[in-house]
């Protein structure tokens, strides 16, 4: 009797502890990595917003004209504007030498109009140098019989981008000076701009020039532009034609790149490449492996944690056991930029008591890595890189 009580008792006690421990990790459940998906959701507005982003730009950059010049006539040619300057060649009978060339220099005004000779307050705004040439030449007709006019743009001042960055400083009196504004002469991709300012910044140990994440400001919104492509290999798809007024911002390479990091009851506890170690096989693999204390079968993955918005970051459990043991590949799951690993001693019973104690690394990982890496990483060997 008294054993079919100790059963009972046994079973009430085990059943008000299974309940606690539910309590304590229903806030914040780990999700087993073989069971986790992204939401169909998630996905497909993610997927959406990367086809639109992609369309755009694909549409920036097969324009053929814009503020800054005009493919009318077969070729790109600028478009004059107020303030540009513009040489009028133009030739007039000479009893001595048949015609004698004269030069007009004629600065478009803020209502976009110049004066000639032969002609007062005539709109040039918009116009290219062939169609101020062709009014121009209608005008003199009154005047001329049969008048030779010549038009071309000598300094050009109406339309401009600024470019910042990592843009190389070069010699002034080569006309580069690094980033600042740069005038507008016609049909210009953005990597046109970046290697008339100076080019990217390349070769260093640090500071070195993300072609991959170009920035591009236009109106009020922001694009990010693979501009790599087209410096290595003449890829014109992000290589977009600039417009009056663009902001073109060439950000640094991150000195550790896509990383993750790996705590725990691992042999060698550092920060990764994410290109070394995209899956959690290799990143503890090349961490050194587990220590013989470790509980391999409650691995954690901290993943998508946000210091600003105070979100509550994706929880993962991976069992690494049945990785090695069982070959269930479904367990090693791949990693993304900023993941965080951590192999436990002990198996962890309370989530919420987890994040809670994890979090302080976090904050510090996310908006202090330099900081981090000095603080946390004293021994730079522990630095994988």
């Amino acid at each position: 009797m008294n054993f079919r009580i100790m059963r009972v008792f046994s079973s009430v006690i085990l059943a008000l502890c299974s309940l606690v421990i539910l309590s304590c990790t229903l806030e914040y459940p780990g999700i087993p990595v073989k069971t986790y998906q992204e939401p169909a959701t998630v996905l497909e507005a993610r997927d959406r917003e990367q086809q639109e982003m992609a369309e755009t730009i694909r549409g920036l950059s097969d324009v053929t004209e814009n503020s800054v010049f005009t493919e009318k006539y077969g070729t790109p040619e600028y478009r004059v504007g107020s303030g540009d300057v513009i040489t009028i060649n133009y030739w007039v009978p000479s009893p001595d030498e048949g015609f004698k060339q004269q030069t007009y220099t004629a600065t478009v005004r803020p209502d976009g109009k110049i004066s000639f000779v032969y002609a007062d307050d005539i709109v040039v705004e918009g116009m290219t140098a062939r169609e101020i040439d062709d009014t121009l030449t209608r005008l003199s007709q009154k005047y001329l019989r049969d008048p030779r006019i010549e038009v071309m743009v000598k300094e050009f001042k109406s339309k401009s981008i600024l470019i910042f960055g990592r843009i190389n400083i070069m010699d002034q009196q080569a006309g580069v000076s690094g980033p600042g504004r740069y005038p507008l002469v016609g049909k210009t991709r953005v990597l046109d701009v970046i290697i008339t300012a100076g080019g990217p910044v390349a070769g260093q140990d640090t500071g070195n020039a993300n072609l991959r994440q170009v920035e591009l400001l236009r109106q009020g919104k922001r694009y990010f532009l693979n501009i790599y492509n087209a410096f290595i290999g003449g890829d014109a798809i992000d290589n977009v034609v600039v417009e009056h007024g663009d902001v073109i911002n060439v950000p640094e390479m991150p000195t550790y790149a896509e990383r993750i990091y790996v705590f725990g009851q691992v042999r060698s506890q550092g920060i990764l490449r994410l290109r070394d170690s995209n899956d959690l096989l290799s990143a503890i693999a090349i961490s050194g492996g587990t220590t013989p204390v470790a509980v391999k079968t409650d691995i954690k993955i901290i993943r998508d944690y946000d210091a600003q918005k105070r979100g509550k970051p994706i929880i993962l459990s991976a069992n690494l056991d049945q990785i090695l043991m069982q070959g269930d590949l479904a367990q090693n799951i791949p990693l993304h930029d900023g993941d965080v690993i951590y192999v436990p001693r002990s198996v962890i019973g309370d989530i919420n008591e987890f994040i809670e104690n994890i979090t302080p690394m976090l904050d510090l990982i996310q908006n202090r890595p330099a900081e981090f890496r000095t603080n946390y990483f004293k021994d730079q060997t522990k630095l994988r890189w």
